[in-house]
């Protein structure tokens, strides 16, 4: 059963994951659609504070703004926007034995309302970081994240291109800026943009 999420700001740590733990954004080098997503939530409004993305799932820390829109609401058409990205790029690279997969996990109810490929997995995770000993906490476990993979995915969280761990070890943001979590002391979330 999916849980409705109705919060609609304060800071966050999500965690989604391509259908069946496939490595999507790896074999079809998405990561872009993550920073899109990224740039729709931060022209909205909304922080990225820390993320990482991985073969087949992404975390991020997100400082999301008071909106009229639930997290979940926010989540789920993120997760639909680049799930038509992902089909796209694997249509691109002719992937078709992915693609019939992907077709051949959609539901019932769901090929009802005409979806065609389960390229995500239907929840995602998400924890309210209330502290900051709690953020410190999450960026850890994000930037440590492809240093633990099952192979290596880097031998330092800084060499890893897709994280921000670049920013907050060495002080150089990496390919997405991200905004520092002590800086989100001096901004009210709850006020309207």
């Amino acid at each position: 059963m999916r849980r409705q999420i109705s919060e609609s700001n304060g800071i966050y740590f999500i965690t989604f994951t391509c259908a069946r733990w496939l490595p999507l954004f790896q074999v079809t080098n998405g990561h872009q659609l993550v920073y899109d997503w990224f740039n729709y939530l931060t022209a909205n409004g909304n922080y990225i504070v820390g993320y990482v993305i991985m073969p087949e799932h992404a975390h991020t820390i997100i400082a999301f703004r008071q909106s009229s829109k639930s997290i979940n609401t926010i989540i789920g058409n993120g997760k639909r926007f680049m799930a038509y990205g992902l089909v796209d790029l694997l249509k691109q690279i002719n992937s078709k034995d992915t693609l019939l997969q992907l077709s051949s996990w959609v539901n019932d109810t769901d090929k009802k309302r005409k979806k065609q490929h389960e390229v995500f997995e239907p929840s995602f995770d998400k924890k309210e970081c209330y502290t900051t000993d709690f953020i410190l906490q999450k960026l850890d476990y994000i930037h440590l994240n492809p240093c633990r993979y099952k192979i290596p995915l880097a031998d330092k969280p800084e060499d890893y291109l897709h994280s921000s761990a670049k920013y907050y070890l060495t002080g150089e943001q990496g390919i997405y800026t991200v905004t520092h979590y002590a800086a989100l002391q001096d901004i009210d979330l709850t006020a309207p943009l």
